[in-house]
């Protein structure tokens, strides 16, 4: 039996809003909250630490073969580790990754190989995922996909509001426009505008959405 079923995708584009309502979906539910972004982020700043261009996708790829990223649970989420050391939160948010990370998850050997690291984490039981192509790419089969969006002037307000300065509209474009996993709405999933709703409200809304038994 496929563990596609187990899992309910959350995608959207940045500052959308789609980790704050996955992460509360997963504690609502009693499942385990994996934030893909953060996966990309981790390579992104390895790539960056080893003093290679973003831009030199033949750099990125000889850098990315030799990064080895693992995923445990702590405390009912994946925590991302690179080669043994679990970056800080400030690393994987600092303004470098930001600009970067969209550059670095358009490399097909890096989208390739994360993709799969994501379908393998089905393994570890239900799970709540959320990224920009989980639905459409990772479990395309799975029943229960959201979709979550917000206008380019919130999530830009957003952004700003967590100190950070990473322009929204050029991540949204390179984010939608690579041949490898673009940013789409899935098919069959249900679109949450989250621009002027609470928290609170969009999981209500994904919860009731998701229908589940």
């Amino acid at each position: 039996m496929s563990a596609e079923p187990c899992v309910i995708t959350i995608d959207g584009p940045a500052a959308s809003g789609k980790s704050s309502i996955a992460r509360l979906v997963a504690e609502r539910l009693g499942r385990i909250y994996v934030n893909t972004g953060n996966m990309y982020r981790a390579m992104t700043w390895a790539v960056l630490e080893a003093g290679v261009d973003p831009r030199d996708a033949d750099a990125v790829r000889a850098a990315a073969a030799g990064i080895v990223i693992e995923s445990p649970v702590v405390e009912g989420k994946t925590k991302v580790m690179i080669s043994g050391r679990t970056p800080t939160d400030a690393e994987l948010n600092s303004d470098p990754v930001n600009r970067a990370v969209s550059l670095i998850a358009r490399v097909d050997e890096v989208r390739d190989r994360l993709v799969a690291d994501q379908r393998a984490l089905a393994s570890i039981g239900p799970l709540v995922m959320e990224g920009r192509d989980i639905g459409s790419v990772v479990f395309p089969d799975s029943p229960h996909k959201i979709y979550v969006d917000a206008s380019e002037e919130v999530r830009a307000s957003r952004r700003g509001a967590q100190g950070l300065s990473d322009q929204i509209a050029e991540r949204d474009r390179i984010d939608k426009q690579r041949k490898n996993s673009p940013l789409v709405i899935p098919a069959g999933a249900i679109v949450i505008d989250n621009s002027h709703i609470t928290l609170d409200q969009a999981v209500e809304l994904v919860i009731a959405g998701l229908k589940l038994s």
